[in-house]
């Protein structure tokens, strides 16, 4: 019989973005505090007789073997070794591109669904080690609580966060990760900081070492940090990942209906939002405690 399971997704924010060094194979060390956000895709699995991964409405331009819920599909379904078959289909809701997570999160909740609805049992740990394969965010949402963040981005240390709001726009401009990483004038020499250290002063942190690089290749994100100085006044706009989507955590003074009338007229292609921190992925109640 046929089980169907439909998934929300959530985006992340990067509160801040620290790169303290780089590796011998190039990999940049990273520090950084991921928080979880209500901003979602929605995916379906359906189990299937076939055995067979069926993607069904893909997204355009994106062949099978660079779709990343295809390829977690593959990895999970290669590592298993099971004839099992799945259908997927995915509601994209958060912008590609954009530095919000949206594809490792989409990867990390195939994994997740599919060792749920494959009775696989396979625990947290396993996951993660799966999910690295196809990209160092994907073990976070695994991980599935807000986090700071090591290493290349496998390290993790669940962290208490403060609910609060924030406004999240992207202009409309995708930066490939690989173009900001490859900057020569990117900074990678950031002075390492603690866990304590940012309890004790979140805001002191709030930092992100590609936001430099990413102005000056994409003028759009510089754009939208003044849109939201302006919009909220004493706000501390900030990028989020490698870019282009920027934000700002809203005092809770702010007003949240003025904001969201000032969000409509964001200039032709942007996407803005106010959303909101959580503290769980979704997605984590599906994973075996096996």
């Amino acid at each position: 019989m046929s089980k169907t399971l439909e998934i929300h997704c959530p985006a992340k924010l990067n509160l801040f973005l620290h790169i303290i060094g780089r590796r011998e194979d190039g990999y940049h060390q990273l520090q950084s505090v991921f928080q979880l956000i209500d901003w979602y895709d929605v995916l379906t699995l359906r189990s299937i007789s076939e055995n067979e991964i069926r993607r069904i409405d893909p997204i355009p331009g994106v062949p099978p073997e660079q779709d990343l819920v295809v390829r977690a599909a593959q990895v999970l379904k290669d590592f298993c070794k099971t004839n099992q078959g799945v259908e997927i289909s995915l509601k994209k809701m958060i912008p590609m591109g954009a530095g919000l997570g949206g594809g490792s999160s989409d990867a990390a909740s195939t994994l997740i669904g599919l060792n749920s609805l494959w009775d696989l049992h396979l625990d947290i740990a396993t996951l993660c080690q799966l999910g690295l394969k196809l990209g160092a965010d994907v073990p976070f949402f695994i991980f599935g609580q807000n986090a700071f963040v090591e290493g290349i981005g496998e390290k993790l240390q669940a962290i208490s966060l403060q609910t609060q709001d924030f406004v999240v726009i992207f202009p409309n401009q995708g930066i490939a990760t690989a173009q900001i990483f490859q900057d020569p004038q990117l900074t990678r020499d950031h002075a390492p900081i603690t866990i304590d250290g940012f309890l004790a002063s979140p805001s002191s942190y709030h930092s992100n070492d590609c936001q430099a690089v990413a102005m000056q290749k994409c003028p759009e994100v510089k754009q939208a940090l003044d849109w939201i100085y302006k919009a909220v006044p004493n706000s501390a706009p900030c990028m989020s990942g490698s870019g282009s989507s920027v934000f700002a955590a809203l005092d809770p003074k702010t007003d949240n209906a003025n904001l969201e009338n000032l969000l409509q007229n964001l200039p032709k292609g942007w996407i803005g939002r106010i959303v909101r921190g959580l503290n769980k992925n979704p997605a984590y109640n599906l994973i075996s405690s096996d």
